[in-house]
């Protein structure tokens, strides 16, 4: 075990975890909602510091980043856990494996040797994935730093549940980040997520200030978060940050504990493509509906066709010196590795 990061101590040996958003305050021998962090006599430990659950390599558009070093390799990990408990979690096997089960399993690899990993397999990124990287953050901060060191990026994929305090703790060695904007309303990630909506949106705008490169993924699920007036709310929120922040709307199927609902119609999720358009937002991705028109780039200025994608891979990207070569017109994204 290793001791976490941002917690403070408090009276009777308990702990205030800093961390996320849900600030557990967490009794001796007792863990945090995660479920991986845990009081021992007065002190807070991480349990999967050096238990990987996961590991693999990925095209950077799984994450997806398409506007992020695309057609690069992503080396992508991560450890059980997660501070949601999403009724439609894709990753639920490993994501709730401590509440679950009570298990906290993983291959024993440190930092040192996940960048190592990394290098040797050609990556271009280091992706924290799969389940939620606030929750194994110590494992996330000391790779991000040796991997910065020797030229890799750093990738979350989040919930974007963690604390200001944790953004500048790993700032400026986190690069990217597609965070999931699951819906605009507190009920639904009360009744769906058992959290709150707000920290995701500052989480959000603080990624932003900080210079990380932005992508936001929703997933539309019928009857919970399709609604036009929801997906507008969504679509005004991120152009009124920046629009030219990408908006990922992807395809949901029954996963889970939410199998009653039905896969999302193709045309609600085109519907909710063109809502993005219409209310300002520049690039605009439909997911989960490989060979869609959705998958591509298109220049915001001219319409010119700059990357064909078809599903996770990119087939051809036209984008010249950060620019579109039609017009001139710089393309927002991180387009070079160096």
């Amino acid at each position: 075990m290793k001791e976490a990061y941002l917690y403070e101590s408090m009276e009777n040996e308990r702990v205030r975890c800093g961390l996320c958003a849900h600030r557990c305050i967490i009794k001796p021998g007792a863990k945090g909602i995660c479920g991986v962090r845990q009081n021992v006599e007065g002190k807070l430990y991480t349990l999967v510091y050096d238990k990987v659950i996961a590991r693999h390599v990925d095209p950077i558009e799984k994450k997806p980043l398409f506007h992020f070093l695309p057609g690069t390799l992503s080396y992508s990990i991560a450890t059980v856990g997660c501070n949601f408990h999403c009724q439609f979690c894709q990753n639920a096997d490993i994501s709730q494996m401590p509440s679950d089960l009570n298990r906290i399993m993983g291959e024993n690899i440190t930092p040192r040797d996940i960048v190592a990993d990394a290098e040797r397999s050609g990556c271009a990124t280091i992706a924290y994935t799969y389940t939620e990287p606030t929750i194994y953050f110590e494992l996330a901060k000391d790779t991000a730093e040796i991997a910065s060191s020797r030229g890799i990026k750093n990738v979350f994929v989040t919930n974007g549940y963690m604390t200001k305090e944790c953004l500048e703790e790993i700032h400026p060695h986190l690069h990217a980040a597609n965070v999931d904007l699951k819906a605009f309303s507190d009920k639904f990630y009360k009744e769906m997520c058992k959290a709150r909506l707000q920290p995701v949106l500052d989480t959000i705008s603080t990624m932003k200030s900080q210079g990380v490169w932005v992508e936001v993924t929703t997933l539309i699920i019928p009857g919970k978060n399709d609604s036009p007036e929801e997906l507008r709310d969504i679509a005004k929120f991120l152009v009124e940050l920046d629009p030219g922040i990408p908006w990922h709307v992807s395809r949901f199927h029954p996963t889970y504990r939410l199998t009653d609902a039905p896969p999302t119609p193709p045309r609600t999720v085109r519907m909710a493509r063109e809502i993005g358009y219409e209310t300002g937002l520049r690039y605009v991705y439909t997911g989960n509906l490989p060979g869609d028109e959705g998958e591509h780039t298109k220049c915001h200025n001219c319409g010119a066709p700059l990357i064909d994608r078809f599903g996770f891979y990119v087939r051809n990207n036209k984008i010249d010196n950060n620019a579109c070569p039609s017009c001139g017109e710089l393309i927002p994204g991180v387009w070079e590795t160096r």
